[in-house]
C-alpha cells in the first residue's frame, strides 16, 4: 500500500522554489502544493495572527492531502511556527531558515547581504543565525516585501516591474566589497534571473533551496510515487496561478477548506 505526498506549503507561490529543488532530489515522489493566498503577503501581518493563521491552514492541508511530510517553504513562517507545527502535527515538519551560514562561507570579501522581508531580516531568529555562524562578517539586511508581489505577478504570466526590483535591489550596491547575496524569502529565487540583470557586479545569489531538498529526502519515507500532475490547494480562488503551478508539475487548484 502506497503512502502519501510530501506537502509543500507557503503563502504563495514561493515554495516553488523549492519544489523545483525536491523534484532533483526525489525525482519520482508525489508532491502537493498548498498556499495561503488568501492572507498573502505573510511579511507584513503580526506575529501572534501569523502562529495561529499558519496552524490553521497548515492543520487542514495535512488532513486533507494525507501528507507523510510537511515541508514549510517560508521563511516568515518557519522562524514563527515551527515549534508549534511538530507539537500538533503527526507528520514530520522540514523548515526553512536563510542561508547565513553558506553565505559566510561562500562570501570572499566577508561582507554580504541579507534580501528578506521585513519580519524575516528583523526577527531575533534570524539575528542570532548571523551572531551564529555570520559574526565576522559584515551583513547588510535589506527589506524587500515588493519582490514578494512581483515573483507572485512573475509566475501569473505577467513581466515583473524592473523599477521595483532595481529599488529593493538599490541598498545592496552602496558599499562595491558586498559580493554574495542570500535570498531570504522563497519567492525571490524565482526572480533570480531578473535580479542578476539588474545587479550592477556579478553577485553570488543563495537561498535554502537545496538544502531543504536534501534534509527532506534524510527525514520522509513511505512516499506515494509521482503519476502525473500532484494536487495543490489554495485558500482564496485565483485563476492566474493554474498555468503557473502547471509549470511546476501541479493540477489545477482546489480551495482548501479551513476549520
Amino acid at each position: 500500500m502506497s503512502g502519501g505526498p510530501i506537502l509543500v506549503f507557503d503563502s504563495g507561490v514561493g515554495g516553488l522554489s523549492v519544489v523545483a529543488a525536491l523534484r532533483r532530489h526525489l525525482p519520482g515522489s508525489a508532491l502537493t502544493y498548498a498556499c495561503d493566498n488568501a492572507m498573502l503577503p505573510y511579511g507584513l501581518r503580526e506575529d501572534d495572527w501569523l502562529v495561529a493563521r499558519i496552524l490553521r491552514v497548515c492543520e487542514a492541508a495535512v488532513a486533507a492531502s494525507r501528507c507523510v511530510t510537511l515541508v514549510v517553504a517560508c521563511n516568515t513562517a518557519s522562524t514563527l511556527a515551527l515549534d508549534v507545527l511538530r507539537e500538533r502535527l503527526s507528520v514530520p515538519v522540514v523548515g526553512t531558515v536563510p542561508a547565513i551560514k553558506p553565505a559566510a562561507a561562500a562570501s570572499r570579501s566577508g561582507h554580504f547581504g541579507l534580501l528578506a522581508t521585513s519580519a524575516t531580516v528583523s526577527r531575533p531568529y534570524t539575528l542570532g543565525l548571523i551572531d551564529a555562524f555570520a559574526a565576522h562578517c559584515r551583513v547588510t539586511r535589506v527589506a524587500a516585501d515588493g519582490l514578494v508581489r512581483e515573483a507572485e505577478r512573475w509566475l501569473a504570466g505577467e513581466p515583473p516591474d524592473p523599477a521595483v526590483i532595481r529599488q529593493a535591489l538599490a541598498p545592496l550596491w552602496e558599499d562595491p566589497e558586498l559580493d554574495t547575496v542570500v535570498l531570504g524569502c522563497t519567492h525571490f529565487p524565482l526572480l533570480r534571473g531578473f535580479l542578476a540583470a539588474a545587479a550592477p557586479r556579478q553577485i553570488e545569489w543563495i537561498d535554502s533551496s537545496e538544502a531543504i531538498a536534501r534534509r527532506t529526502a534524510q527525514m520522509t519515507s513511505g512516499v506515494a510515487p509521482w503519476h502525473g500532475p500532484g494536487e495543490s490547494l489554495v485558500t482564496a480562488p485565483d485563476t492566474r496561478l493554474t498555468a503557473g503551478l502547471a509549470r511546476f508539475g501541479f493540477a489545477e487548484p482546489h480551495l482548501l477548506v479551513l476549520d
